[in-house]
């Protein structure tokens, strides 16, 4: 089981960025797939999750980011829009059964097959 994350770069800021999280070794369509970031300095943080057709987004990113899935390329994907610098941060995506506690404190000790991550920087 293994997820790789991919897509991050340099953007100014207003712009875009869309990432992909791409699964082996597992079908994604009974999975939750999450979104995290860690900021320099700053503990990592759940992002969005998406579980089936349900979505969900912590507050900093809602209307701006938008989380799919594409089953048929057992992918998930993270449209940033409207970046800003304090998106700034490594991105990573990993699984788990549900999203319960995807934006709660034990989301490290919830989800699992955590990627290397993709790093988003977004100029001022």
């Amino acid at each position: 089981v293994q997820l790789q994350a991919s897509g991050g770069g340099l953007v100014q800021a207003g712009g875009s960025l869309r990432l992909s999280c791409a699964a082996s070794g597992f079908t994604l369509d009974y999975s939750a797939i999450g979104w995290f970031r860690q900021a320099p300095g700053k503990e990592r943080e759940g992002v969005s999750c998406i579980n089936g057709g349900r979505t969900r987004y912590t507050e900093s990113v809602k209307g701006r980011f938008t989380i799919s899935r594409d089953n048929a390329k057992n992918t998930v994907y993270l449209q940033m829009n409207s970046l800003k610098p304090e998106d700034t941060a490594v991105y990573y995506c990993a699984t788990a059964p549900t999203c319960t506690g995807y934006s709660g404190i034990y989301f490290m000790d919830i989800f699992d097959s955590w990627g290397q991550g993709t790093l988003v920087t977004v100029s001022s």
